[in-house]
């Protein structure tokens, strides 16, 4: 439905303040990450996110990683939904508590996630701001009187806000809310959340500035010659991201099977990680600079390949435990490192015919990601607006559709959906024709109306209901005008007889629609006058009536476009 101007206006409002405050948590979490992770493992007190290049294996990496894990268990008392990915966890909201989000989640979230990630979990800071952002645009939408719809897109412009503010992308930030949130696209939704992306973008530039949080180099352009090549990267990518989220689920139902209590499963996970560590320390923590030197081709093809498995594994369990992370970095670093190495073997066996082996990193982080989520829109603006490199575009299209199309043949559920719907949650993340919106009145409704004359009695009217069935018939005056509309319960009132005429019982007040408009009004009368018939005048005169069964054919009517039909090839046979 199309929202009053001023109710656009004020969401849009709105949005510009969650751009802002999206942008002001983006700047405290990452900053508290920083000085966590400075203090507990290089003992030092500074505010920028450290690398792991230099930090040495020592007893002490699962020792500080087995304490965040009991804080987080802690927390995780005190607010369940800090547990997991934090997508998954604003879609449950908009799903099913209509979008509705507890203080404690704007509190514990961040400060769950800064513990994790600064004591070594292996996650990003995209998934808790996400929430954190989501959170501040329910409880925003909560303060005053607002549609549960309404509140669903405050709560997605605060989560575009939270991402666009991380990552300084804000166009895939808002395509991320409309894919993986919102699942519609209309101008009700739009315009609050480019606004509070594009606030949020701007923050990020205030506090990091300009550019985005990751490097990417610039390619040239990638010609006809090299597709087959990014084409067969695509489907490999969707064979990791199968693997990559069924390894998830059977990590998520081992610790589900555990004899332990599961306050102790975060406890459990984080020394998993730690031991991890020991073996590759740069698997930890966010790794934003390890993605860069992925993808910037500065590591040793052994050492990427050994990083991705410490990092897959290290995010397997810590994640599955219930410990709070994000989702992106991991899987950029687990994608980027599966394309440089697919494209170092590419430019060892056909020199001549390749890309850079950078190109190869950049196009598999974005099709594991996508395939994965199920979100390729949103992973294919990501990384454009990381490279700003036009030359990637093609080949980074291919393999992220074809990515896509081999997860969909094995899996049913996303990555971020599976755990919801094990728990009994329904997800149809689609965007998809509504029926009700995309017919007219006059395509459907029944022209032939049985009416009642306005000098019939009440035994006349009766005998019309038993005879033809209905629960409402309109009442015409001798010239056709209609005057009301008489339904059974008018005829079953108390103290209504045979004689009485038909006129004096019916309800005068006729709400009807015209036949232009879109099918969606007649349900809204239905729904407003507790009727299942609605008249249709045009120039005051009626036309027809919307009856039920109407409606049922407009949703046949959308399928019916789904149904093959014979080509000129067939009638060629």
């Amino acid at each position: 439905m199309e929202l009053p101007r001023h109710r656009l206006v004020m969401l849009s409002l709105v949005g510009a303040l969650l751009g802002v405050l999206g942008g002001l948590a983006a700047f405290v979490l990452i900053r508290a990450i920083g000085l966590l992770t400075n203090l507990a493992f290089f003992h030092r007190a500074a505010w920028d996110i450290p690398s792991f290049r230099e930090l040495q294996p020592s007893p002490m990496i699962p020792v500080v990683a087995v304490v965040g894990g009991l804080v987080v268990a802690v927390l995780a008392r005190w607010c369940p939904m800090i547990k997991g990915h934090g997508i998954p966890e604003a879609m449950d909201a908009v799903l099913t508590k209509q979008s509705r989000i507890s203080p404690r989640a704007a509190i514990a979230k961040p400060v769950s996630a800064a513990v994790a990630i600064g004591t070594g979990g292996p996650f990003g800071a995209e998934g808790p701001i996400i929430v954190t952002g989501g959170a501040l645009g329910s409880l925003l939408g909560q303060l005053f009187r607002t549609s549960p719809a309404e509140r669903k897109i405050l709560l997605a412009s605060g989560a575009a806000a939270g991402m666009a503010a991380t990552f300084g992308t804000p166009l895939a930030a808002v395509v991320l809310a409309i894919e993986l949130l919102l699942f519609e696209f209309s101008t009700r939704v739009f315009i609050p959340l480019v606004v509070a992306a594009a606030v949020a973008g701007g923050m990020h530039a205030l506090f990091f500035g300009p550019g985005t949080l990751l490097a990417a180099p610039a390619h040239g352009d990638l010609g006809l010659a090299v597709l087959p090549l990014f084409a067969v990267l695509g489907l490999a990518c969707g064979g990791l991201a199968v693997v990559v989220t069924k390894g998830l689920e059977w990590v998520e139902e081992g610790f589900e099977r555990l004899p332990l209590h599961p306050f102790w499963f975060p406890v459990l996970g984080a020394l998993a990680f730690g031991l991890i560590g020991l073996w590759q320390p740069r698997a930890l923590s966010v790794g934003y600079d390890v993605i860069d030197d992925v993808v910037l081709g500065r590591l040793a093809l052994g050492a990427v390949a050994a990083i991705a498995v410490a990092k897959l594994l290290a995010w397997w369990l810590a994640l599955g435990s219930g410990t709070s992370g994000g989702t992106l970095a991991p899987m950029l670093l687990i994608g980027g490192a599966f394309g440089a190495v697919c494209g170092a073997a590419v430019v060892r066996v056909l020199p001549a015919a390749s890309a850079p082996a950078t190109a190869f990193a950049l196009v598999a982080m974005a099709a594991v990601f996508a395939a994965a989520t199920r979100a390729p829109f949103a992973s294919m603006v990501f990384v454009f607006e990381l490279t700003r490199d036009f030359g990637i575009v093609v080949p980074l299209m291919i393999a992220t559709v074809l990515a896509c199309l081999v997860y969909d043949a094995v899996l049913r559920e996303s990555l971020l959906t599976a755990k919801l719907v094990r728990r009994g949650v329904p997800v149809r993340p689609q965007l998809g024709v509504d029926p009700m919106r995309a017919t007219l009145v006059r395509d459907v409704m029944t022209r032939e109306v049985v009416t009642i004359p306005e000098a019939a009695t009440v035994a006349e009217a009766r005998a019309v209901f038993r005879s033809a069935g209905h629960s409402a018939y309109p009442i015409v005056s001798r010239d056709g005008t209609p005057i009301g509309i008489v339904t059974r319960g008018d005829l079953l009132a108390d103290g209504v007889s045979d004689g009485n005429q038909v006129r004096d019982v019916a309800a005068a007040q006729v709400v009807g629609v015209a036949p232009g408009d879109p099918l969606e009004r007649a349900v809204d009368v239905m729904l407003e006058e507790g009727v299942e018939h609605v008249p249709v005048f045009e120039h005051g005169e009626l036309r027809g009536i919307v009856t039920r069964t109407d409606l049922l054919t407009a949703r046949d009517r959308v399928r019916g476009h789904e149904r093959r039909q014979p080509g000129w090839l067939a009638a060629l046979r």
